[in-house]
């Protein structure tokens, strides 16, 4: 019985990794006098890293739920190294 379950486990790793990579999407619906708030963390709670206008490029990758709220890590597509979590609400795929 352990060797059946061993693979399936692998199998069930492998399905969970198979979604590592990114996604582009843009900032969409902040409106004409706000930004986008790049985060630290998902959440409210965590500092401001950035403010993004509509129509900056991001890489996204996964997302979390807190607190009713999607959160998404992303990264700025021109400039990878600025990373953290935007509101999965103001995000559209391009």
């Amino acid at each position: 019985m352990r060797k059946a379950a061993l693979p399936f486990f692998l199998f069930l790793l492998a399905a969970g990794c198979a979604g590592l990579g990114s996604e582009t999407v843009e900032v969409h619906r902040t409106g004409p006098d706000d930004l986008l708030k790049l985060r630290s963390g998902p959440g409210l709670g965590f500092g401001i890293i950035v403010g993004l206008p509509d129509g900056t490029r991001l890489n996204r990758y996964d997302c979390v739920t807190e607190v009713g709220q999607r959160w998404c890590e992303v990264s700025l597509v021109r400039s990878p190294g600025l990373r953290g979590y935007v509101s999965a609400d103001y995000l559209r795929p391009l």
